[in-house]
């Protein structure tokens, strides 16, 4: 797992030889930014079953705070806040949309 020297020094990660490795890290990635995806998915869960009013799914404070924290994080890691916050906008947005489908959802 080669990613694991980004969380102290992007500058740590290895070279890769040629394309096919580029692509073959990458793939490795998605994998595991997907599971990650579904592990976060089951929490937004949890909120939803949790939450008693429909009114507090959208929680504007708790965005800023999330993406606040996630350009931070890329900040100190040296890479590109700009798209790291793009990534994570659409992922909120998505994750909230997911959250209202299942507060919705559980009313019935």
């Amino acid at each position: 797992m080669k990613s694991a020297a980004l969380a102290n020094d992007a500058s740590a990660l290895p070279r890769c030889a040629d394309m096919k490795e580029v692509r073959a890290e990458i793939d490795a990635i998605d994998r595991r930014m997907v599971a990650l995806i579904a592990e976060r998915l089951h929490y937004i869960d949890e909120a939803a079953r949790i939450k008693a009013d429909r009114d507090t799914v959208r929680d504007d404070a708790r965005v800023a705070d999330v993406l606040a924290k996630v350009r931070a994080e890329a900040l100190r890691l040296g890479c590109d806040p700009e798209v790291v916050v793009a990534a994570y906008r659409a992922l909120v947005e998505a994750s909230i949309a997911h959250e209202f489908t299942a507060f919705d959802a559980k009313r019935r």
